[in-house]
């Protein structure tokens, strides 16, 4: 499915573009964001990798991610959601917004907007997400979403030079 744009209440999101690589550089790489997210701050090259991958991956088929710009005011890039197709009819849902827009209810708004296309569009039934137990901010939204803890993944990630655990939440498609 190419391309796809979802729209909700305080987002849209949009495939990713070339042109979002010097956006995209105010949410990976700054420190403030990535201390919650699986890899360190990543430079403009780096960036540039991550966009020009997701545009690639994004024409597979069939795909193996919905690797998403999420907008907001006017086509502004403020985050990114991600869904990696991962088993039978599951999926890791993750997200990042801009720490100048925190607080604003982009971050409910996306994961929504993915978890409502991975049951509907997608016809999964399991969509988890693996959060930091330090990121209060993150739980909350997984906890809006309706998404149930089921344990934590001890030194699940190595990021910001350190091995880190993770919360495992998720939400079936009965749910």
């Amino acid at each position: 499915m190419y391309p796809v744009t979802l729209t909700g209440r305080a987002v849209t999101l949009r495939e990713f573009r070339s042109d979002d690589t010097a956006a995209s550089l105010a949410i990976v790489g700054d420190d403030q964001v990535t201390q919650w997210l699986s890899f360190d701050s990543r430079d403009l090259a780096a960036a540039q990798a991550m966009i020009d991958g997701a545009v690639e991956r994004a024409r597979h088929n069939p795909r193996t991610e919905y690797y998403l710009a999420v907008t907001a005011d006017d086509d502004e890039l403020v985050g990114f959601v991600r869904l990696a197709l991962a088993g039978v009819k599951a999926a890791k849902l993750g997200y990042a917004i801009r720490a100048d827009r925190w607080g604003k209810g982009y971050a409910t708004d996306a994961a929504r907007l993915m978890i409502t296309f991975g049951f509907k569009q997608l016809g999964l039934h399991r969509i988890s997400a693996a959060i930091g137990p330090d990121n209060a901010a993150s739980i909350a939204v997984a906890e809006r979403l309706g998404m149930q803890y089921e344990g934590r993944i001890r030194d699940h990630v190595f990021t910001n030079g350190a091995w880190r655990d993770s919360l495992l939440y998720a939400v079936l498609s009965r749910d």
